[in-house]
């Protein structure tokens, strides 16, 4: 038999450690046999279970408008306040359009004295200068008829001796020069303009449209009238107040129908499809909650404060106008749904290796279960196998202790 003592006699202290190790295990088991772990329990049920994306949102108008002032110009008469409903084709706010008016007339001047340009262009000047120049071509054709009834006489009178060769040339270059002269009427009076003078004629014409165009909308601009029935819901101006061109004077909007602009964080962009169901909620109005589906998907991530987010959208009845444009709301959207499944407390679940367990109690003691699970939220898990409906299993123990297969447990409340 080998020793297990060194050359003075003491126990070695290899064999000392060995020792110690089983007196720690015999006092741990006899521990874990008297003193069981207390932990509280929960159940395996059968019911519903969904899982959501939870996130906020704004109610916008699906129908709405936007009046603007067209120029910088006083609020003349406001014939409607913020709430007013009103109906398509009411006068709802009437601008001071004097300037306006000013501004359309002059352009219809314009528009006049362009278009009286244009005419000349088309007859290669005004009717006094056209009357000028028939008048000289008149002349001109005259006395090149006359040059030619010249040359023909000298010609003839050349034949029977009485006129000479040079005659019959200096007859020939009157008639040149009369040609010449008619030719340069009848030039002028095509071609009155060069192509520089006629581009700015026409970029005249251009212009003084444009001034008149804008100041006819303008004017139609500065009497707002509702262009459907709805509500204004939002009135910034007051009566004889100034206003900048491009202000907002009034919102007005259809809140039968509001569309929700849900802000999704960028993680669950990719669990959402048209048609899921989603529950809004509006502080302001405590346990109302309005549903409708998803329209629309992000297409893109944004910065949104300190958050990556997408844009879904949805459409909601609001029949009973509650939801106001611009009111911040709760968005639920329900990715995936189960109903009459079994249904497991999700603190319950552990996973180690990406393999789902949990600990059932049987008889009195652990058992390391493991299980398969599929749909989740934030507080359940859907168990498809491992468990059956009923079993009892460990959540945690009172002690913080931790738990382990095979270990004597003692539910509490």
């Amino acid at each position: 038999m080998a020793s297990t003592k060194n050359s003075n006699g003491a126990p070695s202290r290899r064999w000392l450690w060995l020792i110690l190790a089983i007196v720690a295990l015999l006092l741990l088991y006899s521990s874990t046999r008297t003193s069981p772990l207390r932990v509280r329990a929960t159940t395996v049920v059968r019911g519903p279970i969904r899982s959501l994306v939870s996130t906020n949102g704004k109610i916008e108008p699906v129908h709405g408008f936007e009046a603007h002032a067209p120029i910088a110009t006083t609020v003349k008469d406001l014939f409607v306040k913020e709430g007013d409903h009103v109906r398509k084709g009411q006068l709802l706010l009437q601008l001071d359009d004097a300037d306006i008016r000013s501004q359309a007339a002059r352009a219809e001047e314009q528009i006049k004295a362009a278009q009286a340009e244009q005419a000349d262009l088309r007859n290669s000047g005004t009717q006094e200068e056209l009357l000028t120049l028939n008048s000289q071509i008149i002349k001109a054709q005259s006395a090149r008829d006359a040059a030619q009834r010249n040359l023909d006489a000298s010609r003839r009178l050349q034949q029977i001796g009485a006129a000479s060769e040079g005659d019959v040339r200096q007859a020939e270059e009157v008639l040149r020069r009369a040609q010449a002269d008619l030719t340069l009427l009848e030039e002028k009076k095509k071609d009155r303009y060069s192509p520089p003078e006629v581009e700015k004629v026409q970029a005249q014409a251009l212009e003084a449209q444009a001034a008149y165009d804008a100041a006819e909308d303008a004017l139609r601009r500065s009497s707002i009238h509702a262009p459907f029935d709805g509500i204004v819901y939002s009135l910034p101006v007051k009566q004889g107040a100034f206003v900048q061109a491009g202000d907002l004077l009034l919102q007005e909007a259809d809140l039968n129908t509001v569309l929700v602009r849900a802000f999704v964080d960028e993680p669950d962009i990719g669990r959402l499809e048209q048609g899921q169901k989603v529950e809004v909620t509006s502080d302001a109005i405590p346990g109302r909650i309005w549903t409708g589906t998803v329209s629309t998907v992000p297409s893109t991530v944004k910065p949104r404060l300190n958050r990556n987010i997408g844009e879904a959208t949805c459409i909601i009845d609001n029949h009973d106008l509650r939801l106001l444009p611009n009111g911040n709301v709760g968005v639920t959207i329900v990715v995936k749904q189960a109903d009459d499944v079994l249904t497991l407390q999700r603190d319950a679940v552990h996973v180690d290796d990406k393999q789902a367990y949990v600990y059932r109690i049987d008889d009195g003691r652990l058992k390391q279960q493991p299980v398969t699970i599929s749909l989740q939220n934030l507080t359940r898990v859907e168990i498809t196998s491992g468990l059956d409906q009923g079993a009892k299993v460990a959540l945690s123990a009172d002690d913080t202790k931790p738990l382990f297969d095979g270990a004597a447990v003692k539910v509490i409340p």
